[in-house]
């Protein structure tokens, strides 16, 4: 009797997990679906266009490598955009990541009042990114702006901002100084899951406010600035809507970000090939710094257990 039974649960648990994987597939599948559809299809679509030329209006034809060799050859505006978005990313992350920085650290006070700043400071954060350029386009207008009449109380003549191809990029660098909220929440949440014995243990030691700081604060938030940095960075290869809104990648082409070259690739000039190229290449480009990035973390992130990759 027992030798029977066993080949009978055998087959009962080999049917219990295959329903099991069927449910498991079943309840993934809107995702799956969606992602194949919505994500991955796209993604191949477009490293096949990347190799052809369309413009939408006749059929795609196969031009092999062509679009990249001319990427990299031959348009002076894919250089120029490629070297205002480096700009705008190496000058504008570490100014952003210090600002927020800053900002958590002076707002993980106990002060009287300090949720409702914390609050303030989070708030223009959320604001959509259209009506973020409107405001700064207002503030930053030559003659009637905010930023220009507070210079001439002091008797300094302001640049004409939007309008001067020396002063226009380091004016949306200014501007993207607005949106730190979100990235300061990060760092303050970093900052308060510090224990609070590690303070007390250097305090113990004859540790002072700055050596606390860079001994106990700034290696333990490490984490944070790696995550917020590799997002800054992904996000700041993709700035569009300043361009777009205030600028249109002037004056002569002194904001011109990447992307909105791309966009300008693709719905006005109708080079849906030539910009799905350009696509591929700011992929591999973000790909590369976030992979340098991750690779250089070993050195300069810390967790309480030790660095990263030193086997802990």
């Amino acid at each position: 009797m027992v030798t029977n039974r066993q080949p009978i649960a055998s087959n009962q648990r080999l049917n219990l997990a295959h329903q099991e994987e069927v449910a498991f597939y079943l309840f993934i599948s809107p995702w799956l679906i969606g992602f194949i559809i919505l994500i991955l299809g796209p993604v191949i679509g477009s490293f096949i266009l990347s190799l052809s030329e369309w413009n939408m209006a006749q059929p795609p034809v196969f031009v092999g490598i062509n679009n990249y060799l001319t990427l990299i050859t031959g348009d002076e505006l894919f250089r120029k955009s490629l070297q205002v978005t480096s700009i705008w990313v190496f000058a504008g992350v570490p100014l952003q990541l210090t600002v927020a920085y800053t900002l958590a650290l002076l707002l993980n006070q106990k002060l009287p009042g300090v949720g409702i700043l914390r609050t303030l400071y989070y708030l223009p954060s959320v604001v959509s990114g259209v009506a973020v350029a409107l405001l700064w386009e207002w503030i930053l207008q030559p003659q009637y702006g905010i930023l220009n009449t507070f210079l001439r109380l002091f008797g300094i003549p302001g640049p004409p901002w939007l309008g001067s191809e020396t002063w226009a990029l380091p004016a949306l660098i200014l501007m993207s100084l607005w949106s730190t909220g979100a990235t300061m929440v990060i760092f303050l949440a970093g900052l308060q899951s510090i224990p609070v014995e590690l303070y007390e243990a250097a305090g113990l030691d004859g540790a002072g406010q700055i050596a606390k700081f860079f001994r106990v604060t700034l290696p333990l938030t490490t984490p944070v600035v790696l995550f917020n940095l590799v997002i800054g960075i992904i996000g700041s290869f993709q700035v569009f809507t300043q361009a777009f809104i205030m600028t249109r990648g002037g004056p002569n082409n002194a904001t011109l970000f990447y992307v909105y070259y791309l966009y300008k690739v693709a719905f006005e000039y109708s080079r849906m090939g030539y910009a799905s190229a350009m696509a591929w290449i700011l992929f591999v480009i973000v790909l590369v710094c976030t992979l340098a990035i991750f690779r250089s973390s070993a050195r300069w992130v810390y967790y309480e257990g030790g660095r990263t990759g030193d086997g802990r």
